[in-house]
């Protein structure tokens, strides 16, 4: 079964990512070996937690089931399973881009989010 996961990026980086036609990572991404991804319910505390106060972000929604084996689910935060991706990310994968604004309370505004 697939599921729609989710990978905040700073804008710039994920605009050389589009003319490039993959998303490698971002520098925490490169330097763990995988591609951080959170699903539906993770993706408020990894904004919460990793990037607190940040502009310019987006919020990249991607169907996992284009992703192959090189999607891994694994214990993280909490305990949690969380999706990593030991490739570079394709960019077919993609379902849709939006802005990731900070509202005037300094929190990031989420869309409405599918959990699948």
């Amino acid at each position: 079964m697939s599921q729609i996961i989710y990978k905040i990026a700073p804008e710039a980086l994920w605009r050389e990512a589009e003319k490039n036609g993959c998303f490698a990572g971002a520098p925490i991404d490169i330097a763990d070996g995988f591609i951080h991804f959170s699903t539906a319910a993770q993706v408020r505390e990894t904004a919460a937690k990793h990037f607190a106060g940040q502009a310019d972000l987006l919020l990249i929604a991607i169907d996992d089931s284009r992703l192959n084996d090189a999607l891994k689910y694994e214990v993280s935060r909490g305990g949690a399973l969380f999706p990593h991706l030991y490739a570079p990310l394709d960019l077919e994968a993609v379902i849709w881009v939006r802005p990731l604004p900070l509202g005037t309370d300094g929190l990031h505004q989420l869309p409405a989010l599918e959990a699948e």
